[in-house]
């Protein structure tokens, strides 16, 4: 098996990508080097979280608000962002932030926060085309008005899929087949396979009628756009709960990688359908309120597991802890989407609606940002920088 990177050796794009994540790695399995710095970061919790939060709450208030406004954000941002998710997963779980990780730390988390800008941009123009055809108003202008192709909402369920493929292969599959490969192909080789897989979903599966004019096409699939990206979200939720909060509790434990895979994907695809079955069904919960909900578990998830990762783990045993993290995501998850849903409720919305507004900003603002912040930027300028971090590579 190969070592975890020790304390004190920032990998770049070159070195040999681990058998298993760092973050879904049982800690006996990591060498004594990476132990001793996992103790001493999670021993300045929760000061190192709180710190955080003066860099994940200014960016999080910019992508929900930035765009001229609440609604003029989601519809700007929203696409971007999903399209943007793929390569943050690439920099952060594969290439270990590489290019960035030949600079010093602070232009490290900026060259690459750069680097996946430029890739969203080119994700979403290829997605653009996919859908209709190429239309820079429809990239760039929150409302171009009819006769454009606009990214939102058409592109979500693409941008999603793809994203939701990419952590299905990083975090559920452990990279495999593809971590033989050299890091860098091997990242360049899960963003192409993450997309075949976002533009099958998209051609089998949705329900788009694309408006008079507007350059889209349409898709006669037998699922509306909204109910599958709210199918999506609901696995990103159980993506986050398991590998990130639960940091791949139990599979993990399995030292047979075919049973830990196989388990693994069963459990996140059963459990996001069974999910989405019993809340829209019997439940009679919207799409839009589905998507909020579980948008603001994913939030809650990365909150507790990335920013605040290990500030139960250094003072309860394994099983209290769990239980801990949970509950402490399910708290934060409701307390975020009332507080969201009663800001939401003072304002107009005609397009997009309040609860896409607060799915938008769990999401996207909240999510992307602490993701930016703990596995790309390694928590500059707050944290060590050159020891790996639980919540990335």
């Amino acid at each position: 098996m190969t070592p975890p990177p020790s304390a004190g050796h920032r990998r770049t794009g070159g070195d040999a990508l681990p058998e298993r994540p760092v973050i879904s790695t049982p800690p006996r399995l990591h060498g004594a080097g990476f132990r001793r710095a996992e103790r001493e970061r999670l021993a300045r919790q929760p000061g190192l979280g709180l710190a955080g939060l003066l860099l994940v709450v200014p960016v999080a208030a910019l992508f929900a608000f930035g765009a001229g406004g609440a609604a003029d954000s989601v519809t700007l941002f929203g696409p971007l962002i999903t399209f943007a998710l793929p390569a943050v997963a690439m920099v952060a779980f594969w290439w270990q932030d590489w290019p960035g990780s030949r600079l010093r730390p602070g232009w490290s988390g900026l060259t690459d926060t750069l680097f996946i800008a430029a890739t969203a941009v080119l994700l979403a123009m290829a997605g653009q085309v996919f859908i209709g055809r190429l239309d820079f108003d429809g990239i760039f202008d929150p409302t171009p008005g009819p006769g454009h192709a606009a990214l939102y909402p058409a592109s979500l369920p693409l941008a999603g899929g793809a994203f939701v493929a990419m952590l299905q292969l990083t975090l559920v599959c452990e990279r495999r087949p593809l971590r033989r490969l050299p890091p860098i192909w091997a990242g360049i080789a899960a963003l192409v396979v993450s997309w075949g897989a976002g533009i099958v979903l998209y051609a089998v599966a949705v329900d788009f009628r694309a408006p008079p004019g507007s350059g889209l096409t349409s898709a006669s699939g037998p699922v509306p756009g909204a109910e599958l990206g709210a199918v999506l979200v609901l696995f990103g939720a159980w993506q986050v709960w398991l590998f990130v909060v639960w940091r791949g509790w139990p599979f993990s434990e399995s030292g047979r990688s075919r049973l830990r895979i196989v388990s693994a994907n069963v459990v996140v695809v059963g459990g996001a359908l069974l999910t989405y079955v019993l809340i829209h069904g019997p439940g009679g919960v919207s799409p839009a309120v589905v998507n909020a909900g579980a948008g603001c578990f994913v939030a809650a998830g990365l909150t507790v597991g990335m920013l605040f990762e290990g500030v139960f783990r250094s003072r309860l045993g394994p099983g209290p802890e769990r239980l801990a993290t949970l509950a402490a995501t399910a708290v934060l998850a409701t307390a975020l989407y009332a507080a969201l849903t009663a800001y939401a409720d003072t304002l107009d919305w005609t397009r997009p609606t309040s609860q896409e507004w607060v799915g938008h900003t769990a999401l996207n603002a909240i999510g992307l940002s602490i993701i930016l912040h703990v596995a790309v930027g390694r928590r500059w300028p707050f944290g060590d920088n050159t020891a790996p971090s639980n919540g990335a590579e």
